[in-house]
């Protein structure tokens, strides 16, 4: 019996149940039907009867963006309405400027301030408005940007979804700021480490320049120093000479064996050739001078000159050292005198 009761129960429940849900769809469907009658329905009729429709045409949508109207202040109410309904059915919310649906229906606002389809219209597309400015924030369009939030604010001045575009609209123009300022700054580097880098070869050119210049004096001043050696000894190569011209004996002093002459050569030798010299195949010269004992030996042997220089001094002051000589007499006495001799090296 309980049980009986129980599912009576519960199949009346859901009887009653059933007509209720149909009761709140009901309501919801009445509710939507009734926003579409009052915000798009009579804009679409009046679009289609001025374009010469019936009301119960469906307007094809996806059509081409008309042309900016001329002399919109001049226009009627439902000459306005049925511009924004067009511009609604283009998805032109807010752009372009002067031919968008926000602009249409804030003129009808401004010829009739308590019209509730324009109203209702601006307060149902306000977040397509919203999500269109947004989208110009983040392409970094940002006068447009501004312009449609400028466009917000007048349908919906007191709406929150402003503060938060505006705040993003100024935090993306502050990082745009920086980058354009960071690229600046880089771009600003890139040209002080060009005009650096053209400054230290500037500055190397020079001190090359300077260095070479410095070398090739050098190399001058050398030169010179060796012509004004090589006039030296050819200098006291013909003093020597000329002074052992003077000492020679005359004729006659020889003959009789007495009087007075300068020494003579009794045994030469021709001096070593350095080894390395050798090898390198150089050739040179060396100014020696002596003292000729009244023995007629050699002695004080030193170098005067020499090309090149350190060489063949040795092997020349060697070979001079061994030579013999009939000293010099005065008066048919031997006497010690001085002679300079110049050793020739030569390759065969």
């Amino acid at each position: 019996m309980d049980t009986r009761n129980t599912l009576h129960a519960r199949r009346y429940a859901r009887g009653a149940i059933r007509p209720v849900a149909i009761a709140i769809v009901g309501v919801i469907g009445l509710i939507a039907a009734g926003a579409w009658l009052l915000i798009f329905k009579p804009h679409e009729d009046m679009a289609l009867s001025d374009s010469g429709g019936h009301p119960s045409t469906p307007v094809t949508a996806g059509k081409t963006a008309a042309p900016t109207p001329a002399n919109v202040g001049a226009m009627s109410l439902n000459e306005l309405l049925s511009e924004a309904r067009k511009a609604m059915n283009d998805q032109r919310m807010l752009a372009p400027a002067g031919n968008n649906a926000f602009e249409f229906y804030l003129k009808v606002l401004e010829k009739q301030p308590g019209n509730q389809v324009a109203a209702d219209a601006l307060r149902e597309t306000f977040p397509f408005g919203a999500n269109s400015a947004e989208q110009a924030i983040n392409q970094r369009d940002f006068n447009e940007a501004q312009r449609q939030i400028d466009l917000l604010a007048k349908a919906d001045p007191a709406n929150y979804t402003l503060t938060i575009l505006r705040s993003k609209l100024d935090a993306q123009r502050k990082l745009q700021d920086r980058e354009q300022q960071q690229a600046t700054d880089k771009e600003r580097q890139q040209q002080l480490a060009a005009q650096k880098a053209a400054s230290d070869k500037i500055e190397a050119d020079r001190l090359a320049a300077e260095q070479q210049k410095t070398a090739l004096a050098a190399e001058q001043q050398k030169a010179a120093q060796a012509r004004a050696a090589q006039q030296q000894a050819e200098s006291a190569r013909q003093q020597a000479m000329a002074q052992q011209s003077a000492t020679a004996p005359t004729g006659g002093s020889a003959a009789g064996g007495a009087g007075t002459h300068g020494p003579v050569l009794v045994k030469g030798g021709q001096p070593r050739y350095p080894t390395a010299a050798m090898r390198s195949a150089q050739e040179g010269w060396v100014e020696v001078s002596f003292t000729i004992s009244p023995d007629g030996s050699v002695a004080n042997v030193k170098v005067v000159d020499a090309q090149p220089r350190h060489v063949f001094d040795r092997a020349a002051m060697d070979a001079v050292s061994h030579w013999k000589y009939e000293p010099a007499t005065q008066g048919g006495t031997p006497v010690a005198s001085e002679r300079q001799q110049r050793i020739e090296f030569k390759l065969n």
